[in-house]
């Protein structure tokens, strides 16, 4: 055996072994920090949810969680969490929709900036020194090149984009004058439920492709909106890279444990690899629910590149992740699983 297939049995082995470390997920109760949750417990981690609700929701807490309400941007609230001296923070708390944030700068400037900082001195008052981001594809831009490496030119082309590529440069200082080892994971299309389908709260006034779907197919939406079909892509529509949500929950839990037992910083895309455009989402979810869902074009968004797809190279090699249910139809099934059961 080489060093090579050595070092690699190394480091699968040491991500293997369950450290117990007592975690604050803050936004916990939302659509991908309950699915957080949900894998940092079946890690035998002793779990804390901190979450202000306005997004969260309580039927997506766990009974093995203990739960705390609070609010970011109010320090006297972390510094009552913080006191229970956790080792690490998983951070999923921010306003999160691209269009929105070009018009209302003050709230994601407050919600995603300020608070997260709150966050941050209250790591270095506390002496908690592990720290998992919630970052975006969107500190990109438009693609310069296809798929996006985690080298690519960092050029966000709104201000939500910037926020999670400034809290990453904030974190880069805090690590390096303070000792804070930080994961920050740059998702791209989160989507789909935990194929046991729990947790099964679903996103407040959702904004993404998939779940706008299932609105209309269980009748609670006319039509689906598909902004522009002139793309220069398979079909014209946009394509994009969409990840399994209990996929994305797991990269979370190993880079945990891979910042932990490493001392070290990591910065990694998390996405599927492959790309695939709105009509062929549409069409899988006609095939799958059995529904009609109209759907109807309308002018392009401004700002949406043609096609965005991840390489997920980095995460496979420092982490060893390796999406099991990011496939189209696994996607669009766990989805449809949770919304079939809605009473319009």
């Amino acid at each position: 055996m080489n060093i090579l297939n050595l070092a690699y049995l190394y480091k699968v082995l040491l991500l293997s072994i369950v450290y117990d470390m007592k975690v604050l997920v803050i936004g916990g109760a939302g659509y991908i920090g309950s699915h957080v949750v949900k894998q940092l417990l079946e890690a035998s981690h002793k779990v804390t949810v901190f979450d202000n609700l306005s997004s969260g929701r309580l039927d997506n807490l766990f009974s093995q969680a203990e739960f705390i309400p609070g609010d970011t941007r109010n320090i006297a609230d972390l510094e009552r969490a913080f006191s229970n001296n956790f080792d690490a923070v998983v951070y999923l708390a921010a306003s999160k929709a691209a269009g929105e944030s070009m018009v209302k700068v003050e709230k994601y400037s407050t919600n995603n900036i300020a608070a997260t900082v709150h966050v941050l001195n209250a790591c270095t008052k506390f002496q908690c020194n592990h720290f998992v981001f919630s970052s975006s594809a969107a500190i990109y831009g438009s693609p310069q090149y296809l798929p996006i490496d985690e080298n690519h030119p960092k050029q966000p082309e709104n201000y939500y984009g910037f926020t999670k590529l400034e809290i990453e440069n904030v974190l880069t200082w805090y690590s390096k004058l303070r000792g804070l080892h930080f994961a920050a994971l740059r998702y791209f299309n989160a989507a789909g439920y935990d194929p046991d389908g729990t947790p099964s709260g679903l996103e407040q006034n959702p904004q993404n492709l998939i779940p706008r779907i299932m609105e209309v197919a269980v009748g609670r939406v006319d039509e689906l909106q598909v902004f522009g079909n002139d793309y220069n892509t398979i079909d014209g529509s946009c394509v994009r890279d969409y990840v399994h949500v209990t996929d994305l929950a797991k990269a979370h839990v190993d880079a945990l444990a891979y910042i932990s037992q490493n001392k070290c910083d990591l910065q990694v895309n998390l996405g599927s690899e492959t790309g695939i455009s709105v009509f062929q989402v549409l069409e899988a979810a006609r095939r799958i629910t059995g529904k009609k869902i109209p759907s109807r074009i309308v002018e392009r968004r401004y700002g949406d590149p043609a096609t965005l797809c991840a390489t997920s190279a980095h995460a496979r090699k420092t982490i060893g992740w390796n999406p099991q249910y990011s496939d189209l139809d696994t996607i669009i099934q766990t989805t449809w699983n949770v919304y079939k059961n809605i009473q319009v």
